[in-house]
């Protein structure tokens, strides 16, 4: 089992790979300023994973930016035929994907 924390001033991700998938924490603030390592590392995993879990437990904010990076690495997996799956929403950033009725992507 491999980690490898990778980090901006405001989103921290700490990544931890096995052999049926690979955990994404993401931790602090995903937002316009701090998604450039998150969109990179995504594009990387979905080339190398068949399924990526993105745990938003200690995610604190989510705003519409972060949001489209979401559904662009859900579609991005879709193409390539690999799972994305978000766990541990928390209500701020659950609210904001029910009010934009992106609700697939918690599937």
């Amino acid at each position: 089992m491999a980690q490898a924390p990778h980090a901006t001033s405001e989103l921290r991700l700490e990544v931890t790979a096995t052999a049926e998938e690979t955990l994404v924490r993401c931790i602090g603030k995903m937002t316009f300023t701090s998604c450039g390592p998150l969109q990179a590392e995504l594009r990387r995993l979905l080339g190398d994973t068949k399924r990526v879990v993105l745990d938003l437990a200690e995610m604190n904010y989510l705003d519409s930016f972060g949001l489209g990076v979401l559904v662009g690495a859900h579609l991005s997996a879709k193409r390539q035929q690999r799972q994305l799956k978000l766990i541990n929403i928390r209500p701020q950033a659950l609210q904001l994907v029910q009010v934009t009725r992106l609700t697939y992507l918690l599937d």
